[in-house]
């Protein structure tokens, strides 16, 4: 069997970050003039949160198929998904379209996302991972800069149609180079697929996000904790439980999901809702909503350079208690501070400040779980916390978005086509100034109320980051032997090709 060529495998997983960092950017720049177009705003949330559940959902079970039958079948199919997702987003004429093109992205998402990490975890060990993911943490930054001054452009210039064609050349670019250098070498044996677990976990999944839009919330609940009390019985006979119980007794795992959770609140709200702010409430650009969260996307990669630097140095702790703490203070200032008559540069220093702080945090509590167990259950473990992730994500957004709806729905003047209008190019210009008045008063209260919830969230982070427990970097367990990436060859003791 070939051998894997990692240079070329790490420049294609760089590619395929590239195209997920450049998503996050350039969706986020060109929603508000989305709703102009197609109007809506009350399925805003949803092109966001579709995205996110669908990847939710497919994380677990694609996970454990990778641990099973190795990575590469997996991120081709979510290469493939992602792909097929972002045309159909391009071409869609309706928010119906457009929401479902999202959620097929999030089953490409689910596929692409961990398995990167994934494969940089067989890779290299502890130390080098933490400074490759740097590397990536550096993708993110160049997407951060770029992706809203490029769909800005896009949005001004042509159409917010085409914001989703740019994943297609950074796509079919990845997916050609991993052909060629990753080789996988894993063991063929019988095994036995957990369809029924992860099936009951997705319906759990589903029902707590689509009750946490606030529809038909008594119903769902019940829904959920049917089917989770379902998973659990179903997890704990299974041979090959889809999510194995027993990594979440480890305290770096079970700190790191709750934790994750968390953040993955902060941040995936902060990025849907504060370009939501700059362009309805503080009148800027779609350029300007895009930069007001370009710097969260720089200040990650910084921290996360940083952090593979002084990991071996410092340890785990001090720079998980760090990131936790620059992340409150960034969203405390976005919660308390952001005013209708603030400063553009409000926004993008502190969600500067918000970057450094997930850079140091996320960075280092993936490296500390990868690290935590071996090549089989390595997919299953980057999963689970990229799961707890974007759970607290899409579960943010669902429940801040119906609060903003509350909030603008609490006034019957103000209607779906003055909202529009507000979003759109002119600003309100055509509407009165009566209704221009009172529909930004509702958008500069929802918002602000959202974003004080989100200062709430980093600091339920903040505290559960403090029992992170103390762990030794050079702590690895044994590679397996069947492992895809052929441990003599992948890991960076002196024989690193890059």
């Amino acid at each position: 069997m070939p051998r894997t060529r990692r240079a070329l495998t790490v420049t294609a997983l760089l590619l395929v970050t590239f195209m997920a960092a450049m998503e996050v950017t350039v969706v986020s720049t060109a929603m508000p003039t989305v709703i102009a177009d197609l109007g809506g705003i009350e399925h805003y949330a949803w092109v966001f949160t579709a995205y996110i559940v669908a990847s939710t959902v497919t994380v677990p079970l694609l996970a454990k198929l990778a641990d099973l039958y190795g990575r590469k079948p997996i991120i081709f199919f979510g290469i493939a998904c992602f792909l097929v997702g972002s045309v159909a987003a391009g071409v869609s004429e309706n928010m119906t379209e457009l929401v479902v093109a999202r959620a097929i992205q999030g089953v490409g998402a689910g596929g692409v996302q961990p398995m990167a990490m994934t494969i940089l975890g067989d890779l290299y060990d502890p130390a080098a991972r933490a400074r490759v993911q740097g590397w990536f943490g550096g993708v993110w930054g160049i997407a951060g800069l770029t992706g809203p001054l490029l769909g800005g452009l896009i949005v001004d210039a042509w159409s917010w149609h085409w914001v989703f064609f740019i994943n297609v050349p950074f796509g079919l670019a990845s997916a050609a180079v991993l052909l060629v250098s990753l080789h996988e070498r894993v063991e063929r044996k019988q095994h036995h697929l957990d369809f029924a677990g992860a099936g009951l976990l997705a319906i759990a999944i589903v029902a707590v996000l689509l009750g946490s839009n606030g529809e038909e919330r008594t119903w769902l609940l019940v829904v959920a904790v049917a089917a989770l009390g379902g998973f659990v019985w179903v997890e704990r006979r299974s041979p090959e439980p889809v999510l194995p119980f027993s990594l979440l007794t480890r305290r770096v795992i079970a700190v790191s999901s709750i934790a994750g959770a968390l953040v993955g609140g902060v941040l995936i709200a902060t990025s849907t809702f504060l370009p939501l702010y700059v362009q309805s409430v503080l009148g800027g650009s779609p350029t300007d909503a895009g930069l007001a969260i370009a710097p969260m996307a720089i200040g990650w990669p910084l921290a996360s350079n940083i952090t593979g630097r002084i990991l071996p140095r410092v340890g785990f702790r001090p720079l998980v208690r760090l990131g936790f703490l620059l992340t409150l203070a960034g969203a405390l200032a976005l919660g308390l501070l952001l005013r209708s008559d603030s400063p553009v540069i409000l926004p993008r220093f502190t969600s500067g400040v918000l970057g450094l702080g997930l850079g140091f945090a996320n960075t280092s509590l993936l490296v500390a779980v990868q690290g935590s167990v071996g090549w089989h259950q390595r997919g299953v473990a980057t999963a689970s916390t990229l799961l707890f992730r974007t759970l607290g994500g899409a579960l943010a957004v669902g429940a801040l978005g119906a609060v903003l709806s509350a909030v603008l729905l609490s006034d019957p003047a103000l209607t779906e086509a003055s909202v529009s209008s507000l979003l759109g190019p002119g600003h309100g210009r055509d509407l009165d100034p009566t209704t221009l008045a009172a529909l930004s008063t509702a958008l500069d209260t929802g918002l602000r109320r959202v974003l004080q919830i989100i200062a709430g969230l980093a600091a339920a982070a903040f505290a559960v980051g403090l029992l992170f427990p103390r762990l030794s970097v050079d702590a690895e367990p044994p590679a397996s032997p069947s492992s895809s990436a052929d441990s003599s060859q992948c890991k960076s003791s002196g024989q690193s090709t890059m």
